[in-house]
């Protein structure tokens, strides 16, 4: 059933979750994490652990092992997450996580059919809505005096396979966000906007809640699910019409499931903009969603360190197929060269390639673990986003190459360890490297190259098995896996990435041009100021292969490299 709530309900719920979060022993720098899919539930958890104490919104697609990492670095008092009537795998998950984190008081159930039998001496179960009714919706039964640097959220970071780090983030980052989006998108009150994206995630949070809350506007949740319903997929036009839908955040794999959809005389002349991050977006799909949906495609970036968004397309003003656009407004934004140690040398000047670097008030507090920090925070406050990318004369921003590994697959983000730990495990592997191939979908997909032990042998479908085998997630097993005779080595000896990942790009475009029914030598160089750059020769029919080539977020040059 359709649950709408006005401004005043909404805070009425939020003040009665942080008064019952506060009746559970939440204080001040108290942590309440939260396994749940996209309900209404969802923001009163996260609204109300924030005045309360802290939010630690937690990835339920993640393995228990994981979870229990996760809060028990939170040191979490209270875990809200869904009954078996509503989410029986959800409880399942939960029921293995909570004997694991001592810090535990509370259990507070979403839906029916929980046994509180299932918990731990000394934990007590709570239904969500029956608590919250015994608690006043019109002020708070504590003091609540927040401060700009008040830490309000720990928000796990480091990929679906690699250990969690807890990012921080205060009162001032998510408010400045928040200001920036609702100015810079000129959303209005009563505009509409589709929320798709899970609420575990920064960009959910803050692209889709915080900052139309902020300006009034009517933010629709689209399932439990999102966009990880089907149902959603295919209805989606008509969801646009029924609402009068003005903007949404997606990632491109959403986008192109969108474009399979007939828009079949919907009216849906209210979208304005949609907003594209996690991975780049094709050129040729930009202007296929841009003509066929009627919107403005703004291509972002951002990363959790930055709290959510740290520059964009305007709607305002030109948009730069292949750009992350301008920086915000109070953040700078800069391409650096990086020290040895880690530290600022200098900045580039414009269309120099560099290290990407970010100051301002949307810069998180830090890891919760200190160690962590180290080369992230740099000297002067500024970020080192670990991206390359240059700025142009105009401002516009343009992402060159990722210093750091992970993997972005469908939006999701994977680490390379965890698959370089899992094969190395077998007897016959010497040396091994993960990195991403380019998918017209789903942006990249895991693979591997290995390098076996002198003397042992493995076949491929061996190593896959393996794979399948000792790879916790399923996402992160490589779809290929290649054996190398020698991986390519840095002058200090350490895998040489950056020639795997031109290799990797190169078998993705080839076997794309072949499968279109094409021919063409394809050669992909990485290039200082421009990031991977194609090379196509003798390609036949010339108009097949430009269409294959649009799919994918490359510059491409026709002819021999030598040519240019």
């Amino acid at each position: 059933p359709v649950q709408t709530l006005s401004y005043s309900e909404l805070l009425g719920r939020i003040t009665q979750t942080a008064n019952l979060f506060h009746a559970c022993g939440v204080a001040c720098g108290d942590a309440v994490s939260f396994l749940l899919p996209n309900l209404l539930e969802t923001h009163l958890s996260l609204w109300g652990a924030e005045t309360a104490g802290i939010v630690n919104p937690v990835n339920p697609f993640l393995e228990p092992e994981a979870i229990i990492d996760i809060l028990n670095e939170a040191s979490a008092k209270v875990l809200v997450t869904t009954g078996p009537a509503l989410g029986a795998e959800l409880w399942r998950k939960a029921m293995m996580v909570v004997p694991h984190v001592p810090t535990l008081a509370a259990v507070i159930v979403v839906g029916d059919g929980a046994d509180a039998s299932a918990l731990p001496a000394g934990v007590s179960l709570l239904d969500f809505h029956e608590a919250i009714a015994g608690q006043p919706a019109d002020d708070l039964v504590f003091e609540f005096a927040p401060k700009a640097d008040d830490i309000v959220a720990y928000f796990h970071t480091g990929g679906t396979t690699g250990t969690p780090k807890l990012a921080q983030h205060t009162q001032q980052n998510e408010c400045f966000e928040a200001w920036y989006l609702s100015n810079s998108q000129g959303i209005e009150p009563g505009n509409v906007c589709l929320c798709g994206l899970p609420l575990f995630h920064v960009n959910a949070v803050i692209v889709s809640g915080l900052g139309p809350f902020l300006a009034g506007a009517h933010v629709v949740l689209l399932t439990p699910a999102g966009f990880r319903d089907p149902g959603v997929i295919q209805n989606f036009w008509r969801i646009v019409e029924q609402y009068q839908a003005n903007f949404f955040s997606a990632v491109p794999t959403v986008y192109g499931a969108l474009l399979s959809v007939p828009v079949d005389g919907r009216d849906i002349s209210s979208l304005r903009f949609g907003i594209c991050g996690a991975a780049p977006m094709p050129k040729e799909l930009i202007h296929k969603v841009e003509t066929t949906m009627g919107l403005k495609l703004l291509e972002g970036y951002g990363l959790t360190e930055g709290t959510c968004v740290s520059s964009c397309n305007p709607v305002y003003g030109e948009c730069k197929a292949g750009s992350i656009g301008i920086r915000m407004p109070y953040q700078e934004m800069k391409a650096a060269r990086i020290t040895a140690d880690g530290q600022i040398a200098e900045f580039c000047g414009p269309d120099e390639a560099g290290v990407l670097v970010i100051r301002g008030p949307n810069v998180f507090a830090g890891y919760k673990q200190i160690e962590k920090n180290e080369g992230v925070l740099l000297e002067g406050g500024w970020l080192n986003t670990g991206d390359l990318g240059r700025v142009d004369d105009e401002g516009y921003v343009w992402l060159t190459g990722r210093a750091k590994d992970l993997i972005i697959r469908g939006g999701h983000n994977i680490d390379p360890g965890m698959i370089e730990g899992a094969l190395a495990k077998h007897p016959a592997v010497q040396m091994v490297a993960a990195v991403g191939q380019p998918d017209s979908y789903a942006g990249e997909l895991p693979i591997a190259y290995v390098q076996l032990v002198p003397g042992q042998n493995a076949n491929v479908e061996e190593l896959m098995a393996f794979a399948r085998s000792h790879i916790p997630e399923r996402a992160a097993v490589p779809v290929r896996i290649e054996i190398l005779e020698v991986l390519p080595l840095t002058a200090v000896g350490k895998t040489f990435k950056p020639a795997l990942r031109c290799e990797a790009a190169a078998f993705a475009l080839d076997y794309a041009v072949r499968e279109a029914g094409a021919s063409a030598d394809v050669t992909v160089r990485n290039e200082e100021n421009r990031g991977m750059v194609v090379y196509v020769q003798a390609a036949e029919p010339q108009a097949k292969v430009q269409e294959v080539m649009g799919h994918f977020p490359f510059d491409v040059e026709y002819g021999a490299p030598e040519a240019f």
